[in-house]
């Protein structure tokens, strides 16, 4: 189908997503030992063309400790200054918080270093759950600048910020298994958990979908390019020409020539989170929150879920709706805290996820 033949996006859903069990050969995936395949397929279509390639991987990272102090109004918590060091790349910062006590402790790992999302509330929270809390500034792998100073990079910046978040894991399991690791040595490498708010959520999305030791993903508020839709848009959304316009650097070049063309994709943001099973995903979005497509992460949500049901892991996906706007509010990180204990720890799985607040939606 050529691009002038697509129709433009419109309010109403036009044909349906891409399917994603179905090969590119048409055959129907209704087999757990189908999946691997598929899911190369599915990474085929859609990385290289929305995101392009990662940084490469270094040789080795290592993790520089810059600073230990005792944090007195987090209840005596550890909190470490770290660099993070990519071989022959440059390095960035991360500070740790570690809540007392001797027992190994899964992380929650933020790129969000930049905003004031985690403020002491949130960190108590994280914390008091027993959970290391990492947290990095994404803008000093990638800046993130506005239309009229960007200067391309080699590399597109949420692309940039996911391998930050691959190599802040790098560092804290490199740190975990020094010789006198302190602090470090609490890290649980078998529960990592990542998060991230709107663009940052897109950057954990796709952190996610390309390194399997992260166990749970969390994006919120994401909307384009993360956990929305770019076929389905809700009354006032973003749009796939708003966010190229606006932010060409966020994603490839290649991705903008589908502006007003988004039924000739070959892939929807169901695929990216389809990339992450069967490892856990929670999406948190916000019904007051238009311009990040709610709704239109409804659908991806539904539509993902099919991989998670054919995996036998149907309660490893989630999403969560609450009311307000676009923040990373501490009802979003409780509602993740919440699931983190139900996936790392056993604890009961918290109310009110997977239930829809637009019924008249497919």
């Amino acid at each position: 189908m050529s691009l002038s033949a697509v129709p433009k996006v419109s309010a109403v859903p036009a044909d349906p997503l891409p399917e994603l069990l179905r090969s590119d050969t048409g055959v129907i995936i209704d087999r757990p030992d189908q999946w691997p395949a598929r899911r190369s397929e599915i990474a085929a279509h859609l990385l290289p063309l929305a995101y392009g390639p990662l940084p490469p991987t270094p040789n080795r990272t290592d993790l520089e400790l810059l600073h230990v102090a005792t944090v007195r109004q987090l209840g005596g918590a550890q909190l470490l200054s770290c660099r993070v060091r990519p071989l022959g790349m440059d390095s960035f910062t991360m500070r740790v918080f570690v809540p007392p006590g001797a027992q190994s402790c899964p992380v929650l790992l933020s790129g969000d270093g930049c905003w004031h999302y985690a403020n002491d509330e949130v960190i108590a929270a994280v914390l008091a759950r027993g959970l290391v809390f990492a947290q990095f500034n994404r803008v000093e792998i990638a800046p993130d600048p506005q239309v009229s100073s960007i200067v391309w990079q080699p590399h597109a910046a949420l692309a940039s910020w996911a391998w930050g978040y691959h190599r802040a894991i790098d560092a804290l399991l490199q740190g975990c298994q020094q010789p006198n690791p302190g602090a470090l040595g609490r890290v649980d490498p078998q529960r990592i958990a990542v998060v991230g708010h709107s663009r940052g959520g897109k950057a954990a999305l796709l952190a996610g979908a390309t390194d399997s030791r992260i166990a749970l993903t969390s994006a919120n508020d994401s909307g384009a390019g993360g956990a929305g839709c770019f076929r389905w848009l809700g009354p006032g959304a973003e749009s796939l020409t708003d966010i190229t316009r606006a932010f060409p650097h966020w994603f490839a070049p290649t991705l903008a020539q589908f502006a007003g063309h988004e039924q000739a994709l070959p892939f929807d943001q169901h695929f990216l989170k389809a990339l992450i099973a069967p490892r856990a995903l929670l999406t948190t979005e916000a019904l007051g929150d238009a311009w990040a497509n709610p709704q239109g992460s409804w659908l991806t949500h539904q539509a993902a879920l099919a991989v998670y049901q054919l995996l036998g892991v149907p309660t490893q996906l989630a999403i969560n709706f609450r009311p307000g706007g676009h923040d990373h509010s501490l009802a979003d990180w409780l509602t993740l805290l919440d699931f983190v204990d139900s996936l790392f720890n056993g604890r009961a799985r918290p109310r009110g996820l997977n239930v829809t607040p637009f019924p008249d939606l497919p």
